[in-house]
């Protein structure tokens, strides 16, 4: 089925019943968001007049939510239950009651009032972002201690005068062009034992800094992403992100620890997978062990994935990073395509110098050879399956395969000049 360009985004919370009969046979795409209060537990793709029964579509809801409510519910004790048949059936008051069992001790019933984390915000000439940002921050039940707003290399002083219509903010103003500048400015200002980041494209969720914060309890972890979901599909780039660059890493708790490290270092350990830089943290000790994060690797340089090189450097030293998809933010994709094809070959890029610095630094990994396959076998069989139109997922083909070949030469002029 063809995919669409536009997608209407309905948030369904279970708790208040499951309503779905107006949204069969609809002319537009449907992206559906369930979610159990505070918790979200899976989504679902429909196409424009998709000719769905309601039987049908109570099927993709429980598939879409089975991995999340199965985690949880063992995590409770509550395994064997046929929860998906009540659903199914339209048995509510079974999953309802069953659901409210399950997630009684995950949805916090009492949150502190302010937590000891460090929120940074890295802007760069975007006022009108950064302001909905730190709305949504100030308007948290649970807030940080500290929100430290780095402006990179601005044209002007209107985030300035955006961050000054807020109190108890601190403003640093870096001339220096390059997110990972701006990204070691906030953590070497932040005061508090966890620093966090937020793009200033992002909206926060309510519990957010209240799951960052309850993360690191756990004395093991020394990073932690969280749950990215889009905040409107409404363009073609927008979906095309979503469907195939999402951020989005799913609604069940992952570990990635020293055995991920070992386990996947022949083939080259896939650290981008561990989250999104629009929403991630770390125990701010973990910088004085690992370095900061790596400026050759900035947008204005090899592309970017400074985020996901430092990631690598925090398993290779031994240490464990927690995906929470309690921690939740809602991310604004790029609206035009030209912007997205830009994005991308930032992106790849960035992701062909990052996968090289880190094989420099181990040389059993196998990041040279999945590059090799990447430009060689992967975008070729990506060529033949796009021709002729190079529509949807392919637009943005050219940029992938120029994006790598960018980042190699990059990586070849400026061997041996990392800035940590």
């Amino acid at each position: 089925m063809k995919a669409s360009i536009s997608y209407h985004i309905h948030h369904l919370n279970l708790s208040n019943g499951l309503h779905l009969p107006d949204l069969l046979d609809m002319e537009q795409g449907q992206y559906l968001v369930f979610w159990w209060k505070s918790l979200a537990l899976g989504h679902v793709f429909l196409e424009p007049n998709a000719h769905l029964t309601l039987a049908g579509l109570l099927q993709k809801v429980t598939a879409a939510i089975h991995p999340a409510v199965e985690v949880y519910a063992n995590q409770g004790g509550f395994s064997h239950t046929p929860w998906h048949r009540w659903i199914e059936l339209e048995e509510s008051e079974k999953w309802l009651g069953f659901f409210e069992m399950v997630f009684a001790k995950v949805v916090p019933k009492e949150v502190p009032a302010q937590v000891p984390v460090s929120v940074v915000i890295c802007t760069c000439n975007r006022a009108p972002q950064l302001k909905q940002c730190l709305e949504r921050l100030l308007q948290l039940s649970c807030q940080p201690q500290e929100i430290i707003v780095v402006d990179n290399a601005p044209r002007d002083n209107a985030s300035q005068e955006v961050v000054a219509q807020f109190a108890g903010i601190t403003y640093v103003r870096d001339p220096r062009v390059g997110l990972d500048i701006a990204r070691n400015t906030g953590a070497k200002r932040a005061s508090l034992p966890v620093v966090a980041y937020v793009d200033d494209d992002v909206l926060v969720t309510p519990l957010w800094i209240y799951h960052v914060w309850d993360t690191f309890k756990d004395p093991k972890v020394a990073a932690m992403t969280g749950l990215v979901i889009a905040s409107h599909l409404k363009s073609e780039a927008q979906c095309i992100f979503e469907k195939h660059w999402s951020f989005n890493r799913g609604y069940v708790d992952k570990v990635y620890d020293t055995q991920f490290f070992k386990v996947t270092l022949p083939k080259g350990p896939p650290v981008w997978e561990i989250g999104a830089g629009a929403n991630m943290a770390f125990r701010k000790t973990v910088f004085e062990d690992v370095g900061y994060f790596d400026e050759l690797l900035d947008a204005g340089a090899a592309g970017c994935n400074g985020d996901s090189e430092m990631w690598y450097r925090v398993l290779a030293k031994g240490h464990s990073i927690h995906y929470n998809p309690r921690a939740i933010v809602f991310h604004e994709h790029r609206e035009n395509v030209q912007e997205l094809k830009k994005q991308i070959f930032y992106y790849m890029r960035g992701h062909t110098v990052a996968a090289l610095l880190q094989q420099e630094q181990e040389r059993e990994a196998g990041y040279a050879l999945y590059l090799t396959k990447l430009f060689f076998l992967w975008f070729p069989k990506a060529a033949v399956r796009g021709f002729p139109g190079y529509k949807f997922q392919h637009k943005t083909l050219w940029s992938e395969i120029t994006g790598v070949a960018a980042g190699l030469a990059y990586y070849l002029k400026h061997k041996g000049k990392r800035v940590m």
